[in-house]
């Protein structure tokens, strides 16, 4: 009997993977048609007119103009990420055998290369002589877009709201206008200029917030904490 364990396990793990995929795939259809759609087009496209700005002046861009209005960009592009996990159905779907996390982690993949050739043509619609580093830009955008799915994820995970994207924007847009600007003191600040001598040590503070903000979505896509609430109370 020993001979045919092995075997058996092999075969045992390849069916669970086969399964697992099967399951994938199957949810690809549904979860693409419940995308936030309208939010992310709406974000994406004013991000992609801040980004252009510099190409409709008449004269010489400025650099600083050209890294601050990435900046916004990237905040647009968190504003459309905040909705990604809105599920009108969520206490109705709550028992389906499909976790939680494979759906959200489904919905960020389908979304992942769509964002990737946004930011891409965001940077591209910068002039190239006024364009700031690429890779520190795109630090600071993947901070506020993972910080943002961060938040719509600790927002399912601890209330009862099926759509929270309207204030998880809100409180992103809030954040992003008095933190860095009014309540984080000089040495901290995440906000500096292309050649600031800061520049380096803004972006290992960028990439802490980074981690920070891939910790708390992984620790808050697990199934919603329970509120020992009733069911009726809970739904509306």
């Amino acid at each position: 009997m020993r001979g045919l364990s092995a075997p058996d396990t092999a075969a045992d793990a390849t069916a669970r993977t086969g399964g697992t995929y099967a399951v994938i795939l199957a949810l690809v259809p549904p979860v693409w048609r419940t995308l936030p759609r309208t939010a992310l087009a709406v974000c994406g496209g004013s991000g992609l007119l801040l980004a252009g700005i510099p190409r409709l002046q008449s004269g010489p861009p400025d650099p600083w103009l050209c890294v601050n209005l990435l900046r916004g960009a990237a905040l647009m592009l968190g504003v459309g990420l905040a909705f990604l996990l809105d599920d009108p159905a969520r206490h109705t779907t709550a028992t389906v055998p499909v976790r939680r996390p494979l759906r959200s982690a489904l919905r960020m993949a389908l979304v992942a290369p769509g964002a990737a050739l946004w930011w891409t043509l965001a940077l591209l619609l910068v002039p190239g002589r006024a364009r700031p580093p690429a890779g520190a830009l795109t630090l600071e955008a993947a901070a506020i877009a993972v910080t943002a799915l961060a938040v719509a994820a600790a927002a399912v995970r601890f209330t009862e709201r099926t759509e929270p994207g309207t204030a998880v924007a809100a409180g992103l847009l809030v954040t992003a206008m008095t933190v860095p600007t009014v309540l984080l003191p000089e040495r901290w600040a995440l906000l500096v200029a292309v050649h600031d001598p800061h520049w380096a040590a803004a972006h290992e503070r960028w990439a802490v917030v980074l981690t920070a903000a891939v910790l708390l979505c992984a620790l808050c896509c697990p199934e919603p904490v329970r509120s020992g609430r009733p069911a009726l109370l809970a739904r509306r």
